[in-house]
């Protein structure tokens, strides 16, 4: 991490050394929207020293020093901070209004393709931007969801990690490469097609935007549950440089920085980099080592080309780096299954002479023999071209990414050498383009309408392998041959598994503005999706022998498999909005979607009949239909007030669904589909400026996800080795979906001055909560996540320019909780909890030019 820090800070001190600007003497008058002049505002040009003052009647003069382009900064305690970019010296003065800084901020979006305020926007939509993500610690999705409570993130480690929205998305659980998430997610307009990308920390972001609910006619790859519309800061023709570090304990340390400039008359850049570490906050007391560590890197850099004053071209590169020594899961409990006695965890670990480290999951104590590795490496290029063509803009995103996975793990949990091996690397690459138009068709039709295309092949060479302890954990009879010296240890199995995902789609919507008050916007998409697959695991070690009797047992642990897949589906799918904007302050809206998830394909391994053979009625997975319905209101009752209301109804038929087979051949699970499944609840979203001290933010989402019809579910873990293979889980909850969720949160501040520099000296409070949960594809007593409530604070001094400072704490109370639960593979009894952190706490500098 060293070389890479020492790499991009050069990089970034090069850039800013070597950014030119080609502009004697700006002159203007500073009032209040009450055209009051304010004397004594703070004139600065950005990224330099040169600054002045108003004087009584509001006037200033600054000289640039030849300097141009320019942007100017007019700050004032008590008002919001107005930048100007001037290409050339104004003719006449400059007339700057100041809006006093108790004022709400009307957010705009680009989620439908053209610049609005969000609260004009007929969809549930959040907004994060990224002053707020840096102040409240969200550097990554996971942290992002206390913000937004519709967006669930569950990660065991980052290949297995799944992103939810209104509790759809990804099937809970284990993740298989064979399936499309329903949640997109976009970066400058790139699709990333891994989940795992949700793990890693932002650089650099603008403005994160949460749409929630189907988007299939607005983005170009489908999706049936929402999408992660994320930008970037673009480079810029005025130099200016943010460095920014924060300390706390745990180690935790964490470095950003960027940099920005002209490099020519119409050529700027960007570099911006990102590094986290932290000390493990779970203790082996096997190695003597804490693990669960942080340790991220990532870079990225931009270049800006303006041929024209109608034409802007970015080149983007960057790549992010993962490796910590963590995501180690503590056993939770164990469970009483339906096997036979002498196959209950508690008889087996008696009869191997072992005892957990702890009986209390939050003492954050593990044995483990097998080394937790998660590394990862993720990155890519794109090119990104915008034109204005008449009345709108025509935008080309090419781009290729790549993502690598190097995992360990231990799947027993446990300091048995039960399964001495469990990893399987991963490399996927993928192709994208989309081409789209968006803007005033006439006077009363805009829309946006584009096509897309990606190609992605993932590779996947894994390996099992079984230890000494392997035979008293897969024993399924009382034979003596189990004991056999040596027959389990060093048994595995190598696995080859390849996909090849190819989709196309022309998607477009309109936005038809029957009156200035009633819009209806159409919605259409065709999508094609192509899918070949490969699997095959080949077994390898163990005792060597020609006894049919032994090698039936080796058989009954893993067994050779091998099939292929071919599957191609087309679909039609749309979606339609009525709007009414009942007034400045009301607008309301309707929507039904019809919206599909691809067809997806097994490359895990497929469960087994009785005669050992694979279930290849389960290599190809139907695609989802869904139906989805919401109305919803955005108004602001009264001055400075959001409060937004969001009521929806999703039913998924051939819902895509993840489970956790009892055969450990079966890697990280297998995919079916339930008959039908359904998600309903409603929304609030609210902010309230009391005050130009007082700020409230909150959200919250009641949620009903129901299995409306699952007849072959799997069985849930206390139900291992009942008489019957499946469970009619109809009418019971979805996994991962709480009743409620929400976030509350507010901030005081008032003027003050900190080395000078005139800014806010602020504490804020933070809190969310959610309710218990089901942590299980059918629904387990054991696997119940209970609810909780985190809370969080801030205090400190900011300034839009020169030095801020803030201390901050997470999980101040020192919350005890789980974020997930998880069985041991082979659902022999025990299982495991994915732990949320205990309570951290630092401080955070940073200083802008």
């Amino acid at each position: 991490m060293k070389n890479l820090y020492k790499i991009s800070l050069t990089s970034i001190f090069l850039l800013l050394a070597f950014t030119t600007s080609y502009a004697q003497n700006i002159e203007g008058v500073v009032s209040t929207t009450e055209n009051i002049p304010l004397e004594a505002v703070n004139v600065v040009i950005k990224g330099t020293t040169f600054s002045t003052t108003t004087d009584p009647s509001g006037k200033f003069s600054i000289d640039t020093k030849g300097k141009l382009p320019v942007t100017i900064l007019v700050q004032y305690v008590g008002y919001k901070t107005t930048e100007i970019e001037l290409n050339a010296i104004p003719a006449t003065p400059l007339l700057v209004t100041l809006k006093e800084e108790n004022e709400l901020v009307e957010v705009v979006v680009s989620s439908r393709r053209r610049i609005e305020k969000v609260q004009d926007v007929p969809i549930a939509i959040s907004v994060i931007t990224g002053k707020q993500a840096e102040q409240t610690g969200a550097f990554n999705v996971n942290r992002i969801k206390e913000l937004v409570p519709s967006v669930q993130l569950y990660s065991s480690n980052p290949r297995n990690t799944g992103i939810n929205i209104r509790s759809l998305g990804s099937p809970f659980g284990l993740t298989n490469d064979g399936i499309d998430p329903g949640v997109g997610f976009y970066v400058d307009g790139v699709y990333y097609a891994r989940p795992a990308a949700t793990t890693l920390d932002f650089i650099d972001v603008e403005q994160i935007e949460v749409l929630r609910g189907p988007q299939g006619s607005l983005f170009g790859k489908n999706t049936t549950s929402g999408a992660f519309n994320i930008t970037t800061r673009k480079p810029s023709f005025t130099s200016g440089a943010d460095f920014e570090v924060s300390y706390g304990n745990y180690n935790f340390l964490q470095a950003k920085a960027s940099v920005t400039g002209a490099l020519g008359k119409k050529v700027a850049g960007r570099l911006s980099f990102s590094g986290t570490q932290r000390d493990g906050l779970i203790d082996n007391v096997v190695t003597g080592r804490p693990t669960n560590t942080l340790n991220n890197q990532g870079i990225r850099g931009q270049l800006l080309w303006t041929p024209t004053v109608n034409t802007n071209i970015i080149l983007a590169a960057d790549i992010t780096t993962q490796r910590p020594d963590g995501y180690a899961q503590v056993v939770a409990g164990v469970a009483p299954t339906q096997r036979a006695a002498y196959r209950q965890f508690d008889a087996i670990v008696k009869d191997l002479n072992y005892q957990l480290p702890s009986l209390n999951a939050f003492d954050r104590k593990i044995d483990h023999d097998t080394p937790w590795r998660s590394g990862q490496d993720m990155g890519g290029i794109s090119l990104n071209i915008d034109t204005k063509i008449g009345g709108g803009t025509l935008t080309s995103t090419t781009a290729w990414r790549f993502w690598n996975w190097d995992p360990s793990n231990d799947r027993d949990f446990t300091g048995l050498q039960v399964l001495a091996k469990s990893q399987n690397p991963t490399r996927q690459t993928q192709i994208t383009q989309e081409v789209r138009y968006a803007g005033q068709l006439t006077s009363k039709i805009s829309g946006v309408a584009g096509v897309f295309f990606i190609d992605q092949t993932s590779q996947t060479d894994g390996t099992e392998e079984s230890g000494n302890a392997q035979w008293r954990f897969a024993q399924s009879t009382t034979s003596n041959l189990w004991k056999t010296p040596g027959l389990f240890e060093g048994y595995g199995i190598k696995t080859d598994a390849n996909i090849r995902a190819s989709s196309a789609a022309v998607f477009g919507q309109l936005d038809w503005a029957i009156t200035d008050r009633l819009h209806i916007l159409p919605g259409l998409r065709y999508n094609f999706d192509k899918k070949d697959a490969h699997y095959a695991r080949t077994t390898y070690g163990g005792l060597q022998t020609t006894d049919p009797a032994l090698l039936a047992l080796k058989k009954l642990v893993y067994s050779d498999q091998a099939f292929d897949s071919s599957t191609d589906n087309t679909d039609f799918s749309g979606n339609l909005t009525l709007t009414f904007k009942a007034s400045d302050k009301i607008n309301a809206y309707a929507t039904y979607a019809k919206s599909y998830k691809p067809v997806g394909v097994n490359v895990a391994g497929l469960p087994t009949d009785s005669k050992g053979q694979p279930l290849l009625d389960l290599a190809v997975i139907r695609p989802e239909k869904v139906n989805h319905y919401e109305v919803g209101v955005k108004t602001s009752p009264f001055r400075n007030s959001i409060f937004n209301l969001a009521f929806f109804n999703t039913e998924i038929k051939d819902f895509q669904t993840n489970v956790q087979a009892a055969e450990l051949g079966v890697n990280r699970g297998y995919l079916a589909n339930a008959d039908k499944v359904r998600v309903r609840g409603a929304e609030l979203d609210a902010s309230f400026v009391f005050s130009q001290h007082l700020t409230v933010n909150a959200a919250a989402t009641y949620t009903e996800g129901t299995y409306v019809k699952f007849t072959n579910a799997p069985l849930p873990l206390e139900e291992t080795g009942a008489a019957v293979a499946y469970k009619d889980v109809s009418g019971t909850d979805l996994p991962g979906a709480s009743r409620w969720a929400g976030s509350l949160g507010g901030e005081l501040s008032d003027n003050a001055k900190f080395f000078g520099n005139a800014g806010k000296i602020f504490l804020a409070l933070d809190s969310y909560a959610r309710s218990e949960f089901s942590s299980s594809p059918s629904a387990s007593k054991y696997l119940v996540v209970p609810g909780y409530t985190i809370f969080n604070a801030r205090l400190g001094f900011r300034a839009s320019q020169g030095l801020s400072i803030h201390f901050w704490g997470r999980n101040l109370l020192n919350k005890d909780y789980y974020e997930q639960l998880l069985p041991a593979g082979g659902n022999t009894g025990q299982y495991a909890g994915v732990i949320g952190d205990q309570r951290t706490y630092g401080v955070t500098l940073k200083y802008s030019l």
